[in-house]
């Protein structure tokens, strides 16, 4: 009797607990596949992650220094600065001719890159400017961005272009559209198209095409990626507004010594209409600089510079320039940022003009006659930027200060300039910049009088500036 009722027992709650098995079945199998939907995930997320950063160290090894240079500069390589590090030649050794002839498909380099990427990197970069000052400086177009005083407008909205051609070459594309003058339309034109030869005989390079001349510090950097606000007065002055763009080519040199020295040497057509503007390839613009670096390790880095470019003016006439520059940064351990940033730069200018002859006793006819005369003019400029905060919201800031003087390079006088400005960058691809510029002229050089002055000038600007995809590395 009891025997029947204890398999009566057991076969019942076999039979109810056989639900509730079932649903904690269903409930682990569900959880499983869970499960496995985020591990498949994470696995496609790390994968990612992996072919990323193989990607970027194959793009670094394919731009590294050739083993055919001697070991000696393997010391001073590590503290050379980013943008030699980035311009560095193929590992491996140097090529052959035989291997430079070869052709070669450049879809190998990008092996790991998913389906519909581009064999290329793109990015979008963009600068506006406001600018609020004097009517009377606007009567005159005297303001720092001259004639669009009290306005707000786009400085430069730029598309880049750039990547490897081939183990051995790389080239980048820059399209550039922007406001020049009040009331015109947005004008585009192609700012930069070059051809990069990272393992030419005798561990050089070769830059071809029409690009920003590596002369001085400051020339070669985009208006979006200066430290301040506009270029310096001395620049704009000596090189115009758009500084030294040139179609030609640039060769540089690393020789093997125990320190790191960068020597370049450029042959262009020599177009810029301020500082030169005969055009001819024949009678070309020649440049030169000899750029050094030093890591001091927890006292920071500096780098020193000094350029030349000579060439003929639309006049037929020899104009030299003269460059030497120093930047300095310091950066604590754990900073992301440095927390002092100094630099400066000097021009001396040596040219000759054409001088009429002067008209004496007023009957209209020259009593002199006409003479050559030399030119010699001088400008500088220096400026310091301090980021006090390691961590937390007033990291983001940052205050700087720059001072400009220069002479005109052709007429008498000079003037002055003095510019503190303060930054806010919530990161790396967004930055705000508010500023005051005074300017003090001795003479009026250049100026459009219209009934204004601009001999003494305030101006109150505002800079906002954003970076949308792929964007070079920054030079030190």
């Amino acid at each position: 009797m009891y025997t029947r009722i204890g398999l009566f027992l057991v076969v019942l709650v076999q039979l109810c607990s056989a639900p509730a098995m079932a649903q904690e079945a269903d409930a682990l199998r569900k959880e499983l596949e869970e499960l496995r939907k985020q591990f498949g995930a994470m696995k496609d997320a790390y994968e990612k992650s992996i072919n990323t950063l193989s990607e970027r160290i194959q793009a670094i090894e394919s731009r590294a220094q050739p083993s055919a240079v001697a070991p000696a500069v393997a010391a001073p390589a590590a503290s050379a600065p980013p943008e030699q590090a980035v311009s560095q030649a193929p590992a491996g050794g140097q090529p052959s001719l035989m291997e430079l002839a070869r052709p070669r498909e450049p879809f190998s380099l990008y092996q790991r890159r998913g389906a519909g990427q581009l064999l290329f990197d793109m990015g979008i970069t963009g600068d506006f400017i406001g600018n609020l000052t004097q009517d009377n400086v606007q009567k005159a177009s005297g303001g720092t961005f001259s004639g669009r005083e009290n306005r707000f407008f786009p400085r430069e909205i730029e598309l880049n272009l750039f990547g490897q051609i081939d183990p051995y070459a790389r080239a980048e594309v820059r399209i550039e559209a922007g406001e020049e003058e009040r009331g015109q339309e947005i004008t585009v034109k192609l700012a930069e198209a070059t051809i990069s030869l990272m393992t030419l005989p005798f561990g050089t390079q070769a830059k071809l095409g029409q690009m920003r001349n590596r002369f001085g510090l400051t020339n070669v950097i985009h208006e979006h990626d200066l430290p301040f606000i506009d270029r310096p007065n001395v620049l704009v002055k000596f090189l115009g507004e758009e500084g030294l763009v040139e179609k030609g080519a640039e060769f540089t040199w690393v020789p093997p010594l125990p320190f790191f020295l960068e020597l370049l040497g450029g042959v262009f057509n020599g177009d810029n209409e301020t500082a030169f503007g005969l055009g001819s390839i024949k009678y070309p613009l020649v440049t030169g600089r000899a750029r050094t670096f030093f890591d001091f390790e927890e006292w920071g880095a500096i780098q020193l510079g000094m350029s030349v470019a000579n060439g003929l003016t639309s006049e037929r006439l020899r104009n030299t320039i003269l460059g030497a520059d120093a930047k300095y940064k310091y950066k604590p351990d754990g900073w992301q940022q440095a927390f002092l940033t100094v630099a400066g730069e000097a021009l001396y200018q040596m040219r000759r003009v054409n001088v009429s002859g002067e008209d004496v006793d007023g009957d209209g006819v020259p009593d002199t006659p006409d003479e050559k005369r030399n030119r010699n003019r001088f400008g500088w400029w220096a400026y310091g930027e301090l980021r006090p905060f390691r961590f937390g919201p007033l990291s983001l800031w940052s205050a700087g200060f720059r001072y400009d003087w220069t002479e005109y390079p052709q007429n008498p006088g000079h003037e002055w300039a003095a510019q503190p400005y303060l930054s806010f960058a919530p990161s790396e691809f967004l930055r705000f910049r508010l500023g005051y510029k005074h300017t003090e002229r001795s003479l009026r050089d250049g100026i459009n009088l219209n009934g204004g002055s601009a001999r003494s000038v305030d101006e109150l600007l505002f800079q906002a500036t954003f970076i949308l995809g792929a964007h070079p590395a920054h030079p030190f």
